[in-house]
């Protein structure tokens, strides 16, 4: 992993997230992978931004998703590109659906815990605050599970 101070060539977001920095810096993240290693390295490289730096990334899928997460350093922006997507948050223990269409987005507030579900070949573009994210295994499809321990993975 590592990050490039200037690509001159098209960047595919769905193999190579960007990292948004301070000074408004725009640094692709070559390499990247959903690992343990890479993900410490990651945010090494990424902690002189703080709070404030953020992953702009393109998530492909269909189905339920398999975790909740939570962002508590910062807000998260979901932008569905195609396809349709559910964000489903927990908001005191009761669900908080929103359903989005192609250009359609919702914001996810720093601190609450959330889920994407993707009805059919979705594909959504997301631009998250890294520092503290967290994650814990879904069971199932109720924002009150509760199961695991945080471990990084893909929103």
């Amino acid at each position: 992993m590592r990050l490039v101070n200037h690509e001159p060539n098209a960047i595919d977001l769905r193999t190579t997230p960007v990292h948004l920095g301070l000074g408004s810096t725009a640094r692709p993240v070559e390499d990247f992978a959903w690992d343990p290693e890479v993900l410490q390295a990651y945010s090494a490289a990424v902690a002189a931004d703080g709070a404030e730096g953020r992953m702009v990334m393109i998530f492909d899928g269909d189905g339920l998703g398999d975790h909740w997460e939570n962002h508590p350093a910062g807000d998260e922006l979901v932008v569905c590109l195609s396809g349709s997507v559910t964000v489903t948050r927990d908001v005191d223990g009761v669900p908080d659906r929103v359903l989005l269409g192609p250009g359609e987005a919702t914001i996810n507030p720093a601190g609450v815990w959330h889920a994407v579900d993707m009805a059919g070949p979705t594909s959504i573009l997301t631009i998250t605050a890294g520092v503290d994210t967290e994650h814990r295994p879904r069971t199932d499809t109720r924002p009150t599970e509760r199961v695991g321990t945080p471990g990084p993975q893909a929103p």
